[in-house]
């Protein structure tokens, strides 16, 4: 800690011998060790406040959260707005609720006071690869402005919504949209949300509209789905080879999702099963490294692929992953007109995969 010059100063009256110089010396002490005192004592109790969940406190630890710049915000959303349409208020509640649900976190204080007497607010808080950046503009221009942006790292965004206002707007946008375990949670905020600002908010009950009547599910694969062409190439008879391999290229799409919702420890199994009977495919499990069930809806045929192109044609996504559908749909149409049977069009197809997926770039 630096030199208090308040201190400094008195110490030189008194040695200077200036009149009632050490009558001042005094207080300028007291008051150095009350500020450390005061100091200390908001860092110990921050530091006891179990208000912000695990999951949002894991993802800042070791990491240097930087805000991002309005000019860089603004170009990300004249970017988005070059490149695609817009959406009315009804179906961007559903598109917000499939959002929030794959890629979404809500963050509900203990209480309504802090240890300190500091008022805390609930979070909503989505996390995304900084290619979604243009994304969350859109959003948050939909949104009257709301909430603030923060680059976790060099690939990874996060868009945090945290005033009582622009909280009542998603409460109401997303009221009644939501198909996932996470709706117990969205009714613990409305909870909180009525006792705090004087609301009588319903609660609410899980969607059970049919997928294809909204945009949902193009905001639940946004955040959890892939698009993929998937190459095999030729490969001759070799000595660890007894057969030769053709090429051959298929088109996937693939929608996973964890087996359980981690804050309420419920099974993800009836929504993704939903998904899956709505596409005519079987659902399958798989286990990850760290052990973590996931279910997975993978769509392969060429006939149920047409029920993936006619959603995403009439509910389009709004992120960077609506460029990987358009990429995607273009070598489904080659399909259809067999033109990947030849070697221009195979050689074009590669190109079109080259660009997506982890490899675009905005």
């Amino acid at each position: 800690m630096g030199v208090n010059p308040v201190d400094q100063k008195f110490k030189v009256l008194s040695i200077h011998g200036f009149s009632n110089g050490e009558y001042f010396l005094m207080p300028a002490f007291i008051s150095v060790i009350g500020s450390m005192s005061f100091w200390w004592r908001d860092v110990i109790s921050e530091g006891k406040l179990n208000t912000i969940t695990f999951t949002l406190f894991s993802g800042l630890i070791l990491k240097i959260v930087r805000a991002i710049s309005k000019e860089e915000i603004s170009l990300s959303l004249d970017t988005r707005i070059a490149t695609q349409g817009d959406i009315n208020d009804d179906e961007l509640g559903y598109y917000l609720a499939g959002l929030l649900e794959g890629d979404g976190h809500i963050s509900i204080p203990a209480s309504g006071n802090s240890t300190l007497n500091r008022v805390l607010n609930p979070r909503i808080i989505f996390t995304s690869h900084i290619n979604n950046l243009p994304l969350y503009a859109y959003i948050q221009s939909k949104l009257n402005g709301a909430g603030r942006f923060q680059k976790v790292s060099d690939t990874v965004v996060r868009y945090i919504i945290g005033d009582i206002q622009s909280i009542n707007l998603i409460v109401d946008l997303i009221h009644g949209k939501l198909r996932t375990p996470k709706n117990v949670t969205y009714n613990k905020l409305i909870e909180f949300m009525n006792n705090k600002s004087g609301r009588c908010i319903e609660q609410s009950k899980l969607d059970r509209s049919n997928l294809s009547s909204n945009s949902w599910l193009a905001g639940f694969t946004e955040a959890d789905g892939n698009f993929y062409i998937k190459i095999i190439e030729a490969k001759d008879k070799s000595d660890t080879r007894k057969r030769s391999v053709s090429e051959n290229i298929s088109l996937v799409f693939r929608l996973d999702q964890r087996a359980y919702d981690k804050p309420t420890q419920s099974s993800m199994l009836p929504v993704m099963k939903e998904i899956a009977e709505f596409f005519s495919v079987d659902l399958k499990t798989y286990t990850t490294n760290s052990a973590h069930e996931v279910l997975s809806v993978s769509v392969t045929s060429l006939s149920k692929l047409s029920t993936v192109v006619n959603y995403f044609s009439t509910y389009s996504m709004l992120g960077i992953k609506h460029s990987d559908y358009l990429d995607w749909e273009t070598v489904y149409k080659m399909f259809l007109s067999k033109e990947h049977l030849t070697e221009t069009g195979r050689e074009k197809i590669r190109l079109v995969k080259s660009g997506m997926n982890s490899k675009r770039i905005i």
